[in-house]
């Protein structure tokens, strides 16, 4: 398979991890993972896993219109939680946690792609 067909194959799957980490931050009783894991976990997880497919499947400024909109969007979701009638809570360390996710998880791609392309010399 070529880069170019994986790289698409990434951006697809961001696309589709997109609005599913929307709709289970906005639902009033979104089901619970095996664990119990706090609230924190689960921004954490979420969103490294879509800086992750977006490092992977877009690049140039693509990449970092990519970051910036993950930024925002971890922020509107705190503002849409705030909602009364979405029985959510809102919470701004909740949009740090996002913010850190994001920042480490592109930080962590770029150190690893380029320790393999000095390796690959």
């Amino acid at each position: 398979m070529s880069s170019e067909r994986v790289r698409k194959a990434f951006a697809a799957l961001f696309w589709v991890a997109l609005p599913f980490t929307l709709v289970m931050a906005l639902l009033p009783h979104p089901p619970t993972l095996p664990g119990e894991a706090s609230d924190k976990v689960l921004h954490v997880l979420a969103f490294s896993t879509l800086s992750l497919l977006a490092s992977a499947g877009f690049s140039g400024r693509r990449r970092l219109r990519a970051l910036l909109g993950l930024v925002v969007l971890g922020g509107a979701i705190e503002l849409l939680q705030a909602i009364p009638s979405l029985h959510r809570d809102a919470e701004w360390l909740d949009w740090f946690a996002d913010c850190a996710a994001v920042l480490v998880t592109f930080a962590a791609y770029q150190a690893a792609v380029s320790a393999w392309k000095y390796w690959r010399r």
